[in-house]
């Protein structure tokens, strides 16, 4: 299955998850033929980029050397491309020198970034809520978009993914990834009918062992559902999908929240690492997700689930 991503067993990019994501978790995931991902900020000190990126590349490669009929899926680096995050200029640069495959940005369009990233050979996708910021990524040199739809985990839009994937088609027809509220292998194939080449997936990883989320925070997913999802922008300045029970837990009333500060957004510094370690962001498709195992084990049954829709839809029409 290849879709523009070589490697790949399903048509799944791993979202890359504020705090949570990995070393292990990308390895994890690339391994098992979908792209792992992780945000550059979850290095900390901004130091240890160089390492996880060093030890990512040489760990794939001695997969691929193991495994050569079954090389590993490419891996991806999510920057924050807001004027908050002053590591910025220092984590592409790391990602130019190890070459990182597949550069995911978010919050800002640079046109520097992707001519940095291109000037390798490598990818740049941009997440977008709606179609006018879509075509301002594509302007400024994005490859490819991720739509985020309603329900998708952290910062979510606020669209229904059947309207925004069929606006960004009528006139884009490049790589386009899908995000909101997929946690099963049908999900994923409704991503790939609606005209979307990737399911992007994020909570459903959360709950796995690889994940760096403290256990009670998978606990909460797994026995949460929709309803347990409130949407807010008073944590970060951007509106994004929480769990109720952990505003609770911060001794927050969900129902009655303050009001939000957008000028007060700092993506690099340490609060915000706290914020999002003591509030916790999810999507709304959580009531997919029942157990934690190890994220091979996930892909695994996503593929069959996947496999076994297509057989569905076939006997069905």
């Amino acid at each position: 299955m290849s879709h523009g991503i070589p490697n790949l067993r399903l048509p799944v990019i791993g979202a890359p998850l504020f705090v949570i994501s990995n070393p292990d978790l990308v390895i994890a995931q690339c391994t098992s033929g979908i792209v792992g991902s992780f945000p550059a900020l979850n290095a900390r000190p901004a130091e240890l980029l160089d390492e996880w990126l060093h030890r990512i590349t040489e760990e794939l490669a001695a997969w691929d050397r193991s495994h050569p009929d079954r090389p590993a899926a490419p891996f991806a680096v999510n920057q924050i491309v807001h004027r908050s995050n002053d590591r910025l200029e220092h984590d592409l640069a790391l990602c130019v020198k190890w070459r990182v495959p597949i550069v995911i940005t978010s919050l800002g369009a640079r046109e520097d970034l992707n001519t940095a990233v291109h000037s390798y050979g490598g990818m740049t996708l941009h997440d977008v809520i709606n179609d006018r910021f879509a075509h301002k990524a594509i302007e400024k040199g994005a490859d490819g978009l991720i739509a985020v739809a309603a329900g998708a985990g952290g910062h979510a839009g606020t669209l229904s993914p059947f309207a925004l994937v069929q606006e960004i088609r009528t006139w884009f027809q490049g790589t386009l990834a899908l995000s909101g509220s997929i946690a099963n292998g049908r999900s994923i194939l409704a991503a790939l009918a609606m005209g979307a080449d990737y399911a992007y997936i994020g909570s459903a990883f959360i709950a796995t062992r690889e994940a760096n989320a403290a256990e009670a925070y998978k606990r909460m997913i797994v026995d949460c559902a929709a309803d347990d999802i409130l949407y807010t922008n008073v944590f970060t300045g951007v509106h994004g999908n929480y769990l109720k029970p952990s505003i609770v837990a911060a001794g927050m009333d969900p129902e009655h929240l303050p009001e939000s500060d957008p000028s007060k957004m700092n993506f690099a510094s340490g609060a915000a690492h706290k914020v999002w370690k003591d509030i916790w962001g999810c999507g709304q498709g959580i009531g997919a997700i029942h157990d934690v195992p190890p994220a091979a084990e996930l892909v695994d049954r996503l593929a069959n689930e996947f496999e076994d829709a297509k057989r569905a839809l076939g006997a069905r029409c």
